[in-house]
């Protein structure tokens, strides 16, 4: 059913925690499923130095988050908002039909990490990323920003 690299990233998680002094933190959620992804950067030069994460959710949930940070960490902000799903399902060797919603949480836990980047400096984020607004979000999950 999983790919050993979904496996191995559920059973030994990369950049799992937090980051005390981080300058991004996106929380988003899946009402439906029950998931919860928070990541957290450290932006310096617009260059993401470090990410972390803590998610509760399901196997498939801890994987695409450990494989997510894995991807742009050490990847500019540019680079970083390019991430989509199906990156982060090709980079695990695929995920059952019935979980790639995990996959858009852990795209969207990094681009809403950003878009709190972008608010703390003061900035408007680019144009196309979820503003956090549930109301007017068409992903089908809830946000939490922080």
């Amino acid at each position: 059913m999983y790919s050993e690299k979904v496996m191995e990233h559920f059973a030994n998680p990369r950049n799992v925690g937090e980051i005390e002094d981080a300058n991004a933190v996106g929380t988003v959620g899946n009402a439906k499923c029950g998931d919860i992804m928070k990541m957290y950067m450290k932006i310096e030069d617009g260059v993401i130095k470090d990410v972390k994460f803590k998610t509760f959710g399901c196997g498939a949930a801890i994987a695409t988050s450990s494989m997510a940070t894995e991807l742009v960490k050490g990847k500019t902000i540019e680079e970083a908002l390019e991430l989509t799903n199906k990156a982060v399902i090709e980079a695990l060797d695929g995920l059952p039909p019935a979980k790639i919603h995990c996959s858009v949480l852990a795209e969207d836990a990094i681009k809403a990490a950003i878009v709190d980047y972008y608010k703390r400096q003061g900035l408007e984020p680019p144009a196309g990323l979820c503003s956090g607004d549930c109301d007017a979000c068409a992903h089908g999950h809830d946000h939490v920003m922080e």
